[in-house]
């Protein structure tokens, strides 16, 4: 399966394939943060780096250094609107009310099939609903 990745961070990926000898997918330990990260495989020196963080795993879970294994994707802005955050429990986080977490679930469900969201962090509490429209390899993109 291809890696896609987001039109927003094609330039970044397509400087790490030339200068950092690829991309590595580390995936998350943390259980109430899952996902995964790219990051470049080798660091400015020629280096391999080690995990991005305290919350991913030891070792990536996947090494990309060939343009073929990735596809860009690009996506419509459907809907934005502002929602509540409040402190977490410990206070180090900021949080989407449960009943924002509410509305942006609906959202993305009337929207339909492949679309998502994303948080606009500016001045004002957005979530942003995208929906992909193309899929197009890294060397097409080029």
């Amino acid at each position: 399966m291809k890696h896609q990745v987001n039109e927003r961070s094609a330039d970044l990926i397509v400087e790490w394939m030339r200068s950092r000898g690829g991309v590595a997918i580390w995936d998350s330990i943390d259980l109430s943060n899952p996902g995964s990260v790219t990051a470049p495989l080798l660091d400015e020196d020629g280096q391999t780096k080690g995990r991005p963080g305290w919350k991913y795993a030891e070792t990536p879970s996947r090494v990309i250094t060939d343009m073929n294994e990735i596809e860009i994707e690009t996506c419509k802005e459907v809907k934005r609107f502002h929602v509540a955050t409040r402190v977490g429990a410990q206070g180090f986080k900021i949080q989407v009310t449960d009943g924002g977490t509410r509305r942006i679930e609906r959202e993305v469900e009337k929207v339909g099939k492949g679309a998502f969201y994303e948080f606009d962090y500016g001045d004002y509490n957005n979530a942003v609903i995208l929906v992909p429209t193309k899929t197009v390899p890294l060397k097409e993109w080029l």
